[in-house]
């Protein structure tokens, strides 16, 4: 089934008319379409002072654009332009390339705010973390999550990695979210609850956003996510120090931070300025991991310290936080990420898999602690 032109589209929009007899169109234009699973997801530009009048004929345009050959949902959200600068005034920033279109919103039905506050019902909020990227972050992300699942929590997942997300690969998801009744649902594996913006977007499109762009998007998907009951959310930060870090602590009451590092004294560098961020925003560090800390070879099992050994323990001792564990550096543990099953759940009994479940089961009970001082 081909896609429906961007024509044909807009000959839609057309016929959804406000009371005044005004169509979408003539307070926005079509900005970019895609068809995805069945799912057509459209984007609108327009500016802040029409959103609001375009926001109430959102539903009643993706009812009309279900008719199309080929779409079984639809899915339409605003972005906007900045508008022009004043005489006088200081020139707006430099536009994104591709367009540089501000999201106003990512998910439901005209991408309604979610009301009330933030993640009602998730009872504990964890943050991996790293100084720098290309330590293995998001694997141990993912691999800690499924872990607390198979130790009996209610676990959700939340992709926090705007520019590079990877969960979705790593999950084994490649469907969009569905939406109900403006908020999105959580696409469910291995026994938890995930959401990345790579759900939303094709993975060969590169995110070229700015920080107020990230840090709304990152506010969305906490926010505009249908995460239910949680014992708790395990968010996989960007790596460094920045803009989404500070959204994230803003926003959501971190129970925690675990750190991730390999064993050399460049990636401590940035775990230890990664420490120094979580401590000043006050969130607890609940450890750091020593990732990639070993290579046993498969056919000889010799072991190799290939980027030395060690060294997360002794920072962690040296900066009077708990170290959680050594995670060997295996082929299988890449395989299994890129085959879309994590290595706890297709190697539970491998040298890595054990890592994990051990990390798993060390945070599992910080959560449980936290659990039943909530119920006292």
């Amino acid at each position: 089934m081909t896609e429906p032109t961007s024509a044909r589209i807009a000959d839609i929009l057309r016929q959804v008319r406000d009371a005044d007899g005004a169509t979408i169109l003539d307070h926005a234009a079509l900005d970019a379409t895609m068809l995805r699973d069945g799912t057509l997801h459209v984007a609108l530009a327009t500016d802040r002072a029409a959103a609001g009048r375009i926001q109430p004929l959102l539903p009643a345009a993706e009812q009309a654009l279900r008719a199309l050959p080929g779409v079984t949902a639809a899915s339409v959200i605003l972005t906007a332009h900045r508008p022009a600068s004043a005489p006088g005034t200081a020139p707006a920033p430099a536009a994104a390339p591709g367009g540089g279109h501000r999201p106003l919103n990512l998910g439901g039905p005209g991408g309604r705010p979610a009301q009330g506050p933030i993640l009602p019902e998730v009872r504990t909020v964890i943050a991996v973390a790293s100084g720098k990227g290309g330590v293995g972050k998001s694997t141990t992300a993912v691999n800690l999550a499924v872990g607390l699942g198979m130790e009996g929590l209610r676990v959700g997942l939340l992709d926090a990695d705007i520019h590079g997300p990877s969960l979705p690969r790593m999950m084994g998801l490649h469907q969009p979210p569905q939406v109900r009744e403006g908020r999105m649902a959580p696409l469910e594996a291995w026994g938890i609850r995930a959401m990345s913006i790579g759900l939303l977007v094709d993975e060969r499109q590169a995110m070229i956003w700015r920080g107020p762009m990230v840090m709304g998007a990152l506010g969305q998907l906490l926010g505009d996510v249908e995460w239910g009951a949680l014992d708790v959310l395990v968010v996989d930060m960007p790596p460094g120090t920045g803009d989404a870090q500070l959204t994230l602590a803003q926003k959501v009451s971190l129970a925690g931070a675990v750190i991730v590092s390999t064993p050399q004294d460049i990636a401590l560098l940035d775990a230890r300025r990664g420490i120094a961020m979580f401590e000043k925003m006050n969130v607890p560090v609940l450890g750091m991991v020593e990732n990639m800390s070993y290579f046993c070879c498969p056919n000889c099992g010799h072991r190799t310290d290939l980027f030395g050994h060690g060294g997360a323990r002794a920072e962690a001792e040296s900066l009077g936080v708990p170290f959680l564990g050594e995670i060997p550096l295996l082929a299988d543990i890449r395989a299994s990420a890129d085959a879309g099953a994590p290595i706890v759940i297709s190697a539970p009994d491998s040298p890595a898999g054990q890592a994990y479940r051990a990390l798993a089961h060390t945070v599992a009970a910080t959560v449980r602690r936290a659990k039943e001082k909530q119920e006292k």
